[in-house]
């Protein structure tokens, strides 16, 4: 669990690095002088998984499949339906054995097109992997780290599921940098309507909900939103959004009534930023006990002197 004085460091921490990057390199830590270097600066930046791009390619789809890093947005750009969701034991394995597996079947239309095997598609915020495509329907595979995620295991045929394809980083971003990598289930505790916006209070694990904050990035089934609220108590956990009138009528989630399930995944910056400062804090701690030994001695110097 994170401590007040962590969080303070890591809040002045981030804004040094700012500062740094706007050409203020030299700052203060209580009355000890730290330079942040333009590497150190670029060694952080790049640990936010944030790569910018050239513009895109005019290749053909399968070229630029392989020379593009994806990933997603949160734009829901429609709303797909399942087909069907069952456990196979004949299916073919690397080695040419067969084991067991569950396969999702889902009924789409835009994220079918320039679809090819292998490409990846979200499913309510869940990254998979394309096995098989017709006219209007593909297959995924969900593995048991997917299951054991998200509430995948409940879905069943004619359920309705929000869908999006893979973006390439570096293009136009309406929402937020989406992995499709689920932390977890969040539960719907309570639904409100204030005017014609619709909010929803959702109780999350504490280990998830650490790295949710107030007007920060939210993917909720796989849909990009604003946290409104955070109330981080042990007995309450819960974090809220708010959908506006338009966003409504294009995802699955006002579908959702109390006790109803959304998969969650937190923005990956802010784990990334946890872990690069998890090694500089220590040093700076370190930095500034020594510090306070040093201007207890002066002061204790002048003291003698007087």
């Amino acid at each position: 669990q994170q401590t007040a004085g962590h969080n303070n460091k890591t809040a002045f921490f981030s804004f040094s690095i700012s500062k740094a990057i706007e050409g203020q390199q030299e700052i203060m830590f209580g009355s000890f002088k730290i330079t942040i270097t333009t590497a150190l600066c670029t060694v952080i930046l790049r640990t936010s998984a944030f790569v910018p791009g050239a513009s895109r390619s005019q290749h053909n789809v399968r070229k630029s499949a392989s020379s593009h890093l994806s990933m997603f947005t949160g734009i829901v750009e429609e709303i797909g339906t399942i087909v069907s969701l069952e456990q196979r034991d004949d299916m073919v394995l690397w080695d040419g054995t067969k084991g067991q597996g569950t396969e999702l079947i889902v009924k789409g239309d835009v994220v079918l097109d320039e679809a090819y095997l292998g490409c990846s598609i979200s499913v309510n915020g869940v990254c998979l992997t394309a096995t098989e495509l017709k006219d209007d329907t593909f297959k995924v595979g969900l593995a048991p780290e997917t299951l054991r995620r998200t509430y995948f295991q409940t879905l069943k045929a004619g359920d309705t599921v929000n869908l999006e394809r893979a973006s390439e980083i570096g293009g136009r971003n309406s929402g937020h940098f989406v992995q499709g990598h689920i932390d977890g289930v969040g539960e719907v505790i309570d639904r409100w309507e204030d005017e014609d916006s619709l909010f929803f209070k959702v109780r999350v694990d504490p280990d998830i909900l650490r790295y949710i904050v107030p007007k920060g990035f939210v993917a909720v089934d796989g849909t990009s939103l604003t946290v409104c609220e955070v109330d981080s108590s042990p007995e309450e956990s819960w974090f809220t959004f708010m959908l506006v009138e338009y966003t409504q009528k294009k995802i699955i989630i006002p579908g959702k009534n109390i006790g109803g399930l959304l998969n969650i995944e937190v923005d990956v910056l802010g784990k990334y930023s946890e872990s690069a400062l998890a090694a500089i804090i220590p040093r700076i701690e370190e930095l500034e006990a020594k510090v306070k030994y040093l201007e207890t001695k002066l002061e204790g110097m002048e003291s003698s002197q007087d």
